[in-house]
């Protein structure tokens, strides 16, 4: 604003004074063919006669034994190219002669045409015309500048002043009212960082933020009702997903609670079945119904587990022995998987932090799992243990084939399946890694997976002591 306010100030200045000069060289030129006119008439008057009418009383001034003369005029006689007289004569009658130096200047006015500017050094600056008189002799005239210099200089001064203040004035007043018209603006971009900063991806939110006093008679205030009907909407999404969640969670908690008991009835049934003498294939079909149910339980254990961890159920608070866990479970894995290498790195003081056992036992056995049944036989799996003052560290990982680059971003989405190159004998239900995920973010930590052909890693960061909100929200969307 102050930019355009001063080019706006400055060629306003320029427009001025380049018509005030113009206007007042205008007014000396035709002072100056007055002065002409002046001089031309006192050389053919005869002595003693009146002063001449109609010439302009500013260029009178009574000169003692020379009648009235013009006041800073000058008056030149050119003879045959030649100067023959060249005086000024000031205000009070004061003559003084042209310097040599300057006569040529004189000889090169063009005779009858309009007035031109000269500088004619010391004497400064002069409007000249030239005339030819009767004798035909040529007379040049001439007024001083100096006058009409310094009121354009004058003129410049007041504008230059008159501008500072303005713009200091503008400055002043546009910093004020631009702050206050922008305030209620301050008040969108608050609202809109305090939106920003909640967490909207999971759990129950309630979105009360909204813009105060939003006034939709200006463009700012219209910003602000705007963002506060998008608000509204956005909470109303928030809440319809919020609502649709817990009942998908509900339901899933509540069907899998009741398949435990005709799961569990389905095994009992074959196991007592297979102890009555059988046909091959009858045994062979019992078997095979044995192990589905077996793997039926399992699915609905995990889908069980995973909608009381998104329900926000509270976990544990106990003192967990980290090294103790990682060792019972590495011993689990090698009974279990005796085709694969197992090895521990533990430091040599025990590793303790504050969490639930059960459920930090679960993400060990989980990750050793995927590790034994997503690699082949002879693949060496190692899991180790770091702790800083920051937190700690657990880490499994093995010298298999590798996770496949489309599958490493969602191996923690449920039900994400692996391909052929991390075959398995068994089947899986596909929630162990999003169990894992689910543990450890009711943890308040971190699990991260990091994949290439013959090393894959994945690194569970645990805090010392278990966050005080841990459990009051769902640890997995």
């Amino acid at each position: 604003m102050l930019l355009l306010l001063a080019v706006a100030s400055a060629l306003m200045a320029v427009a001025t004074t380049l018509a005030l000069r113009q206007f007042l060289v205008s007014r000396l030129d035709d002072d100056l063919r007055a002065a002409n006119r002046f001089f031309t008439q006192v050389t053919t008057a005869p002595p003693g006669a009146p002063p001449l009418p109609g010439l302009p009383p500013p260029l009178l001034d009574d000169a003692p034994g020379r009648g009235p003369t013009p006041q800073d005029t000058l008056d030149a006689t050119i003879v045959d190219g030649r100067v023959v007289a060249a005086s000024v004569y000031a205000r009070g009658g004061q003559e003084r002669a042209v310097p040599v130096e300057e006569l040529p200047d004189l000889v090169a006015v063009p005779v009858g045409g309009p007035p031109v500017s000269a500088d004619l050094g010391s004497l400064g600056g002069y409007r000249l015309m030239a005339v030819r008189d009767p004798a035909g002799a040529v007379r040049v005239s001439g007024l001083s500048q100096q006058r009409l210099q310094e009121t354009v200089d004058q003129v410049v001064v007041i504008e230059l002043v008159v501008a500072a203040v303005a713009l200091l004035g503008a400055g002043v007043a546009g910093v004020f009212l631009v702050r206050r018209e922008l305030r209620p603006l301050e008040r969108v971009a608050t609202t809109a960082a305090r939106v920003s900063a909640l967490r909207l991806d999971r759990g129950e939110v309630e979105l009360a933020e909204r813009v105060p006093d939003a006034d939709p008679r200006t463009e700012v205030g219209q910003v602000g009702t705007a963002l506060n009907g998008m608000l509204d909407h956005v909470g109303s999404a928030l809440a319809a997903r919020q609502d649709s969640e817990t009942r998908l969670r509900r339901f899933l908690a509540d069907a899998s609670h009741e398949l435990r008991t005709p799961l569990a009835a389905i095994r009992g049934y074959a196991e007592l079945t297979r102890r009555d003498e059988l046909a091959p294939r009858t045994e062979h079909s019992l078997v095979r119904i044995s192990s589905q149910a077996e793997r039926m339980t399992a699915l609905v254990e995990d889908m069980l587990l995973l909608a009381r961890l998104d329900a926000g159920r509270p976990l544990e608070r106990a003192e967990v022995d980290l090294t103790r866990l990682v060792v019972d479970a590495v011993s689990d894995a090698h009974a279990v998987g005796p085709d694969h290498r197992w090895r521990l790195r533990l430091p040599e003081r025990p590793v303790t932090v504050t969490g639930d056992a059960s459920r930090l036992t679960q993400v060990l056995t989980n990750l050793l799992a995927n590790a034994r049944t997503h690699t082949p036989a002879g693949t060496t799996v190692t899991a180790s243990l770091e702790a800083d003052p920051a937190g700690v560290v657990l880490t499994v990982d093995d010298d298999g084939p590798g996770i496949p680059p489309d599958l490493l971003p969602r191996v923690f989405e449920r039900f994400a399946r692996g391909s052929s190159s991390r075959s398995r004998e068994h089947g899986s239900t596909g929630l162990g890694l999003a169990i894992v995920q689910a543990v450890v973010t009711a943890h308040g930590g971190t699990v991260e997976v990091t994949s290439r052909p013959g090393r894959t890693t994945f690194a569970v960061g645990l805090p010392h002591a278990l966050p005080v909100e841990a459990g009051a929200q769902p640890a997995h969307r």
